[in-house]
Order: structure tokens, then sequence, then C-alpha cells
């Protein structure tokens, strides 16, 4: 089966380097013509499942990269929904680093240590237990030419990554998730996967573009 694991494109939140986490944010101008450009690159691949978070970014994002044609097949998983990032929804890093700095600098140097302050703050792990599940049940069913389209988040793709690819959850800074990138994975089964393509996002950023944003 192969599998197009897929962020959502950009908010004006991501533009601004707030953290939205699960806040409903929807996507801007750009991050519309980002979906729209990665539909344009799917029009003619067959897709036979499309799951996708429910928050409207990654809802919009999936629509927009199935076409019309296709966006009836679209289920949605709330296993995949973002980080909650807890008292840091809305904040830019500068301010979260004037109330709660010494966290902020764990998350950057070793996020898997941290746990998001307040009521429903989740950490790296929590996101892993109930994004792996729904992922698998995504995948379930599939056939051995079946292609699959995961619309996700930053956090999620990331911690999905690391476990696909073998390395610790302190680790997932080492590689980027650009607005509407595309990671193909391909295997037998969800267990037994290979990320054949990491971060592409070709359909809307040159090679040396940059494709990050500042809340991480």
């Amino acid at each position: 089966m192969k599998i197009l694991l897929a962020r959502h494109g950009e908010t004006p939140w991501n533009a601004e380097g707030r953290y939205q986490g699960q806040e409903d944010i929807a996507l801007s101008e750009v991050g519309i013509g980002q979906a729209t450009a990665l539909g344009e690159r799917l029009r003619d691949l067959p897709i036979q499942r499309a799951i996708a978070s429910p928050l409207s970014r990654a809802r919009r994002t999936a629509e927009l990269a199935l076409g019309v044609d296709r966006a009836g097949q679209l289920m949605f998983d709330g296993g995949l929904k973002e980080i909650a990032h807890g008292e840091w929804e809305g904040l830019l890093a500068s301010e979260i680093d004037q109330r709660d700095g010494e966290r902020l600098r764990a998350w950057r140097e070793a996020p898997d240590t941290v746990q998001m302050p307040g009521e429903g703050g989740e950490s790296l792990q929590e996101v892993l237990d109930r994004a792996w599940p729904a992922f698998a049940r995504a995948c379930a069913g599939l056939g051995e030419h079946d292609t699959l389209l995961v619309v996700a988040h930053d956090a999620v793709n990331r911690v999905l990554l690391c476990r696909i690819l073998g390395i610790p959850l302190s680790k997932l800074w080492g590689f980027r998730q650009a607005p509407t990138t595309i990671n193909l994975l391909e295997g037998a089964s969800v267990d037994a996967l290979e990320v054949v393509r990491l971060n592409d996002c070709s359909h809307h950023t040159a090679l040396f573009g940059e494709a990050k944003h500042r809340a991480l």
C-alpha cells in the first residue's frame, strides 16, 4: 500500500508564529493556494481512501487536495488532531518565553520531556498514543496497490514519522513538515512502512526555499 501523509496548508497563525494546536483556525489565502497546488499535483493520481483531522485547516486542505470529484470520499478521525498546546494556544513564542521560558526551552531542546501546560495540554507521547491507532485505522484493509491520503498536522506527522523511522520522539525536530507537504510511505502493512519521500513540498516551494514556521 502507498500512503500520502500530508500536512495542512498555512493559516494566519502559522504565518504569525502563533501556537494553534487544537484551536480551529482556518486556512489563509496562502494556505488555500498551497492546498490547491497540492490538488493539481494529485489530480491524476488514483486515491482509494482519504482521512483527515476534523480541524478545518486539515479538512479544507484534504478537500482541495482531492478535488470536487473525489471530496465525497473524505472521512475524519479525531485521533489525528494537532497536539493540544493548553495555555500556549494563540501565543507567540516571544510571549511564551516571558511566561513559561523554561518549558519553551525544553520544548525546543528535549520535546519528549514536555507536558503542555494547563487543562488538556498534551505530551508528544500522548499525541502518539492517539494518533497511531487513528493512522492504523485509516490503513486497515488497504490493498497492495491502494493509495491512502492522510491530512493531519505538524506534531502529529512528526510523531508518526518518528515511529515509522524508529527514532525517539526527542529527535522530532530533526526534520521539517512544511505546509501541505507530502510524506510518501510504502509497505505491506502499517507496521512495515518505509519512508520513500520526506517533506516533499515541491508543488509550492523551490528546492532551497524556506518551508518552516516559527511556532515550534
